[in-house]
């Protein structure tokens, strides 16, 4: 049969497997799709450069945008990532009635709009399970899998570079800058670690991750981020204490009313027996709660050439599958509707560590102006004398409002010297 051609927009460390793949699996990806995949072309920045594959230098090209516009390309892998040039290169392939495979989660947060309105005006499909947690497969499931289904929440380590750095400093004691030091001499984290370390990467996944669950478009900007530079030692040291461990967490949940959904990242107390505190290192884990399935979990590699380009060629059967069969798969749910309501609406715990003065009444004050803001103790014990004494406060379930609100008066108050901390607690209702 006559072969598939594709088309690949970056050799980096992700587009070098997936050639390694397609090179090593080639009889039996045909096999799997009914016709032979061929590479039509390689688009990259420059052509002498030394790469992981061994590539026909004749494929070598470094004009991306006559590659997409050729008529003989079926198929268009993006693993370049950015915004520019892969939104005007997707939407060039998927117009020209081109299908895309891609691993971008920046675009597909930011502007999954209009990738998805050029899918349907070109009849091509756009497949993205690459861009969330690397090799596990978890889009096509919340997306084909639950369909049925009504999803009420996601909680997840969609991170592998901020679990290793929080899990090293809950196994080992170490400070954020020297577990973060390491997890960039092991390559699990870039030179420059913002977009991880302060949860911009996270946000981008939970976006995706919620418009999939919730059958809703959200974006990146809607999604409220919190990073882990301001976790401690002793924050760390404080948790594994009373039975916790410290977590970078994606929230995507459903209101009670279903009319809306918190989108949130941000480092989250969970006991030491969910399922998510078991997960270590650089891996990532995601807990899907529905309606009629109940809990599931995900779990694998979130990152890293191989289990990313895993996930591409899964993305890669499926749509020259549907190629070679004249259909679709599914395009964009968004029927729903519902929309992103703001942090301060979103109820939360939160475990609230006070310096305080070790004298008659202090507890009394406190208690007091948590009752001021509707803020209701699940548990309140004091630890220490003198000039060590300190509160510690575990709440129920309140507004965050709420909560800042409290954090706000308290830091007023002549009794309290310090707030010391203040995390979210999830998973142990």
């Amino acid at each position: 049969m006559k072969p598939l051609k594709v088309a690949l927009l970056g050799c980096g460390v992700v587009g070098s497997q997936v050639i390694r793949l397609m090179q090593e699996q080639a009889a039996d990806l045909a096999a799997r799709v009914g016709a032979p995949l061929e590479l039509a072309g390689v688009a990259v920045r420059r052509l002498g450069r030394k790469r992981e594959v061994e590539v026909d230098p004749a494929l070598l090209t470094t004009d991306a945008e006559a590659l997409v516009a050729r008529d003989d390309v079926d198929i268009v892998i993006e693993v370049i990532g950015g915004i520019e040039p892969a939104r005007s290169l997707i939407v060039s392939a998927l117009s020209g009635g081109k299908s895309v495979v891609t691993a971008n989660k920046a675009l597909l947060a930011e502007d999954g709009a209009t990738l998805h309105e050029a899918a349907r005006a070109g009849s091509g499909d756009l497949y993205f399970e690459a861009s969330v947690a690397g090799a596990i497969p978890l889009l096509r499931p919340l997306r084909e899998s639950l369909a049925g289904d009504h999803v009420t929440r996601v909680l997840g380590i969609v991170n592998g570079t901020t679990n290793y750095i929080l899990d090293k400093m809950d196994s080992t004691g170490a400070s954020f800058t020297d577990a973060l030091e390491e997890a960039q001499t092991l390559g699990y984290a870039e030179a420059d670690p913002t977009a991880d370390v302060e949860g911009f990467d996270a946000a981008a996944k939970a976006a995706i991750l919620a418009g999939l669950a919730f059958h809703s478009r959200v974006t990146a900007a809607e999604v409220h981020r919190e990073g882990i530079t301001d976790i401690t030692a002793t924050d760390v040291a404080s948790a594994k204490a009373m039975g916790y461990v410290i977590k970078l967490l994606a929230i995507c949940a459903r209101s009670d009313d279903g009319r809306s959904i918190g989108v949130r990242v941000h480092p989250a107390m969970i006991p030491r027996s969910h399922p998510l505190a078991g997960v270590r290192e650089a891996y990532n884990a995601v807990f899907v709660e529905a309606e009629s399935a109940g809990q599931l979990m995900f779990y694998g590699k979130g990152a890293g050439g191989a289990p990313t380009a895993s996930a591409v060629l899964g993305d890669l059967v499926a749509v020259a599958r549907n190629r070679l069969g004249g259909t679709h798969g599914p395009e964009e749910s968004t029927y729903a509707e519902r929309v992103v309501h703001p942090m301060g609406e979103t109820v939360t715990r939160c475990h609230v560590a006070l310096d305080v003065a070790d004298k008659p009444g202090v507890l009394a004050r406190v208690a007091e102006l948590f009752a001021k803001h509707d803020v209701s103790i699940q548990t309140v014990r004091q630890e220490g004398h003198g000039d060590d004494a300190q509160l510690v406060i575990v709440t129920h379930r309140a507004t965050d409002a709420a909560l800042t609100a409290t954090m706000e008066e308290l830091r007023e108050l002549d009794i309290v010297r310090a707030v010391a901390s203040v995390m979210r607690v999830e998973g142990d209702e």
